[in-house]
């Protein structure tokens, strides 16, 4: 694929003629990068913009046991496009994770080429803000997964089981019913029956509460340990959460800030060709 085909297929530049498609590609550079290679990492200087014409590039966010992989990009993709104008440090990290051919478009050379030539700058802000309305329609209408549903639709038959003999011992009808029980269980074998089955001191009753006990005690530690599951899913879905919001947060105010750039930018390019 051409660096003018690349460059094409790029949203940001897809309005742009060939002529000015081709005057832009002059200024293109190449890398390459072996798996494993960090391309930028996360808080560096940004500078460029990147278009993958072979491998795969992966985009992560965080270190550690925190990092997140928020996107891996093929050829024919692109990233770093708002360090490219706004010279910002990069919001994640790149890494390659096949051997990759990119091509690089610097800063400079991007506010040179919209410097000479103010109609195509026209063009890509036109793209910018369509992007930036596709997005705020993409917000609106996200919502964060339900977890707990997930979790209940992987459940085991013992499981569900489980959590059913744990909410019921756990509930004042248990407690009404068991005392019920053991109330009549006593009153018979003490006042009503001529031969009780099971005398004072109810040993047969005590065996039943033992076994009772012996059997419900594990069950509802198997129901207590599937808590705890649910609440590490849910800590761990908020995590995922908030950090989704604080990125994509992020990323609208530096897109504002690029477009209000971009047009004040062309403004000052429109006065001084009209004063000239």
């Amino acid at each position: 694929m051409t660096s003018e085909q690349l460059l094409g297929n790029i949203a940001l530049f897809e309005s742009l003629t060939k002529e000015d498609l081709a005057s832009l590609a002059k200024r293109l550079e190449s890398a390459d990068y072996a798996p494993g290679d960090v391309i930028f990492s996360q808080g560096d200087e940004g500078s460029s913009l990147f278009v993958i014409d072979e491998g795969a590039v992966e985009i992560s966010y965080g270190e550690g046991k925190g990092r997140v992989c928020l996107a891996t990009l093929f050829p024919g993709q692109y990233f770093g496009e708002l360090s490219l104008f706004d010279g910002s440090p990069r919001s994640a990290t790149a890494t390659a994770i096949k051997p990759s051919h990119l091509v690089r478009l610097d800063r400079d050379d991007m506010v040179d080429f919209v410097n000479k030539n103010p109609a195509a700058a026209l063009r890509i802000i036109a793209e910018m803000s369509e992007r930036m309305r596709q997005t705020n329609e993409l917000m609106s209408r996200q919502v964060s997964r339900n977890v707990l549903e997930e979790a209940e639709e992987t459940l085991t038959f013992g499981q569900r089981i489980a959590d059913r003999v744990a909410a019921f011992g756990g509930s004042w009808p248990f407690i009404i019913l068991f005392s019920t029980i053991m109330a009549i269980w006593m009153g018979s074998n003490i006042l009503l029956l001529a031969h009780p089955f099971d005398p004072y001191p109810f040993i047969l009753l005590n065996l039943a509460l033992s076994t009772v006990a012996a059997l419900q005690a594990p069950i509802i530690m198997m129901s207590q340990n599937r808590q705890s599951s649910k609440d590490k899913l849910l800590a761990e879905n908020d995590y995922q959460v908030n950090l989704k919001a604080e990125m994509e947060i992020e990323a609208l105010l530096r897109g504002q800030a690029e477009l209000l750039a971009r047009v004040a930018l062309v403004e000052r390019q429109l006065v001084r060709r009209n004063g000239e």
